[in-house]
């Protein structure tokens, strides 16, 4: 099993779910964070003084699957999250160990 983690613009949230529920994977969590990589933020005026907005806005996605779906996920996530702009954001995949459902007790794949 897979843990799938992807940064991605706010306003491509809807796009991404459509995309990989349709490959038939569902289930994701999102949280909102902030950060930065070589886009390095922006400068904003306000007021008549400019400040350097360092740490941008974006959302993140945690997504676990089965080996065998990772390059399905990766390229759903990944043709669907892209403007083709610095600051599209990125993907992570780690491997994960175990994976159990609280309610039933399932493990494995029998609990994703």
């Amino acid at each position: 099993m897979k843990k799938i983690e992807a940064i991605i613009r706010h306003f491509k949230l809807e796009e991404v779910k459509a995309a990989l529920t349709e490959k038939g994977i569902s289930g994701m969590t999102v949280g909102e964070v902030r950060g930065f990589g070589r886009q390095r933020g922006h400068k904003e005026q306000y007021r008549g003084a400019e400040y350097t907005v360092d740490f941008l806005p974006k959302l993140k996605l945690e997504i676990v699957v089965d080996d065998a779906q990772v390059e399905t996920a990766v390229s759903a996530i990944t043709e669907a999250a892209r403007t083709g702009k610095v600051g599209d954001g990125k993907i992570f995949i780690s491997s994960l160990e175990d994976v159990i459902r609280i309610r039933t007790g399932e493990a494995g794949s029998d609990a994703i």
